[in-house]
């Protein structure tokens, strides 16, 4: 299984960022902090994040009492790494995929140097993790660059949470750090107006702007 960031919930906003699952089989990077790039030559590491065609929809790497479940060695691994990543190391953290594949966990940052950096402070907080199993991916914007951004969008909606006169109903990081995922209604995502207002208010920030529903009443 995979675990990520928890997306962002305004209101009738419904984050897009869900727990899925991974695949043993998964395409696996080279780099990892046991044996790093070899300075003249460009990283393999620069593959890009992950996209979540690559992994969600896996099954679970194991289970216990029939309940799919993490390695136990990932977990642990993808906990400490996150807890950095969200703190001392947030300007660089974009994204994680715990269990791709088993037994590993993907890192995406802006900064593969910052992304060594990262590994160690959590080897430091956690000395119980095995950074071999870490492996560093490229990613264009950071989480919390990804959260302004999608920030500018709820804020500028009404009490409806409607913009330019039509819903957004969930809006998130994309999963691989590469924008922002909105959902709208039919007319929403063929509307001019709406993308031309989410473009005006996120710059240069990419975006999707799909078919969703109305979050559920709890």
């Amino acid at each position: 299984m995979r675990r990520l960031p928890a997306a962002l919930l305004t209101g009738t906003l419904v984050g897009l960022l869900t727990a899925g699952c991974a695949s043993a089989g998964a395409e696996r990077v080279a780099v990892s902090i046991a044996s790093p790039p070899v300075s003249s030559a460009p990283p393999a590491g620069s593959r890009p994040c992950p996209t979540a065609a690559q992994w969600q929809g896996a099954p679970a790497p194991t289970a216990i009492a029939g309940t799919p479940m993490n390695t136990p060695q990932a977990e642990a691994l993808s906990q400490a790494v996150g807890d950095q990543g969200r703190q001392a190391f947030a300007d660089v953290y974009g994204s994680q995929i715990t269990d791709f594949p088993a037994g590993r966990v993907a890192l995406c940052v802006t900064d593969l140097a910052r992304g060594r950096a990262l590994a160690q402070a959590a080897k430091h907080a956690a000395p119980g993790i095995d950074l071999s199993r870490l492996d560093l991916y490229l990613c264009p914007y950071s989480q919390r660059t990804l959260d302004v951004a999608t920030h500018k969008v709820v804020y500028a909606m009404n009490a409806k949470g409607e913009l330019a006169g039509f819903p957004i109903y969930s809006s998130a990081p994309a999963t691989d750090a590469t924008g922002v995922d909105f959902t709208s209604s039919r007319q929403g995502v063929n509307s001019q107006a709406l993308h031309t207002r989410i473009a005006q208010l996120l710059g240069s920030i990419p975006f999707t702007l799909k078919v969703g529903a109305p979050a559920k009443a709890a």
